[in-house]
This record gives C-alpha cells, sequence and structure tokens, in this order.
C-alpha cells in the first residue's frame, strides 16, 4: 500500500487513536498537508483526516462546498485543523445522511450536536477558537471522530439508517422532484 491509497474500512490504523501533532513547521508536516489536501481535492470529498492516509497525527483538512452528495454545502476554503478539541456542543442533536472516503458506496443516517465550540491551530500557527452549526459542524466532528478511531457507521443508531450510495442517490433524488414538484403545484418560484 501506498502511502497515497486511503484506507477502508476494516483496516486497523483506522481504527487507532492519533497522536496531537507536536512541530508543525517542519518538512514531514508540511508534506503531510499537501498529500491531505491533493487527496481531498482529487477525490472531490468534504474533508479527509491524517489517519485516513495512514498518517498517526492528529490533524485534519476541512474545505465545505457544494456538490452533488451535498447540494446545500456551505462554501469553505481549504482549512488544516491541527489538533483539534470539541470544548462544548449544544444539547441539540441534528441528524443527516454522511458518506466517507474510508466507506465507499455507503451512507448513513448520523445524529450529532448541532453546534459546536472547537479550538484548534492553523498551518501558519494560528490559533482558533471558534463556533460551527450545521453542516460545518457535522463535517468537523465526522473528521474528529477519525483522530478517535471512530467511523461514522459507529454513531449509527439502527442499521435500518444505513444504504448504498447507489440507493440514497436514488431516494435523494426522488425527494427532490417531489419538492420541486410541489413547489410548482404551490405557485413557487423555482
Amino acid at each position: 500500500m501506498s502511502e497515497l491509497d486511503i484506507l477502508e474500512l476494516g483496516q486497523p490504523l483506522l481504527r487507532r487513536k492519533a497522536k496531537p501533532v507536536g512541530d508543525i513547521d517542519t518538512d514531514s508536516c508540511r508534506q503531510m498537508i499537501q498529500l491531505l489536501t491533493e487527496q481531498v481535492t482529487q477525490h472531490q470529498g468534504m474533508g479527509i483526516a491524517a489517519t485516513q492516509l495512514g498518517f498517526d497525527a492528529q490533524l485534519f483538512i476541512m474545505c465545505s462546498h457544494p456538490n452533488d452528495r451535498y447540494p446545500d454545502a456551505p462554501n469553505m476554503p481549504i482549512t488544516t485543523v491541527i489538533n483539534p478539541l470539541i470544548l462544548s456542543h449544544s444539547e441539540h442533536q441534528a441528524s443527516d445522511w454522511e458518506g466517507c472516503l474510508s466507506i465507499p458506496g455507503l451512507r448513513a443516517k448520523v445524529s450529532r450536536p448541532q453546534a459546536i465550540e472547537v479550538a484548534y491551530t492553523l498551518q501558519d500557527g494560528t490559533q482558533v477558537h471558534t463556533r460551527y452549526d450545521g453542516f460545518l459542524a457535522r463535517l468537523f466532528q465526522h473528521e474528529y471522530d477519525h483522530l478517535h478511531g471512530l467511523l461514522f457507521i459507529d454513531r449509527v443508531s439502527s442499521t435500518d439508517d444505513i444504504m448504498t450510495e447507489k440507493t440514497w442517490r436514488q431516494q435523494y433524488a426522488s425527494k427532490s422532484r417531489n419538492t420541486a414538484i410541489e413547489g410548482t403545484q404551490h405557485g413557487a418560484a423555482l
């Protein structure tokens, strides 16, 4: 396996807890970030954790953007998140569908806190303390889980909430068409 292969479900390295990143101003750290950025871009992902490429480092990339899998995702520039912490989370939970580059072809409905307060370090050493809501909170938590050896399927409350990507796309497209038809019947502008 080359270092550029994305680890997939069943590979033990996906289940280990990552170690904190020490010195971020090293060639090896910069190279790891470059490889992660290339992989998430190549695969049109929303994020990727260092552990998904076999690196033992508390580091992930977030890069939200609308696409066919997440058409309502907000735009977010590529952001390198180093040594993240979730400081607090809302009581309110929201359920939504998730997928993962390490589990291709599978989607699952996962309940997560709707809002989180987080702290992390950027690639240039800037300390960030912020709050994420909605999709960005979900994305952060999904990638954060990877650093603790967890996958989104570990958070599924029922196996009824798991389906193939193909079935999910068919159901999502069907719901989108029905919503558009209902909107047209009610005089909504599309």
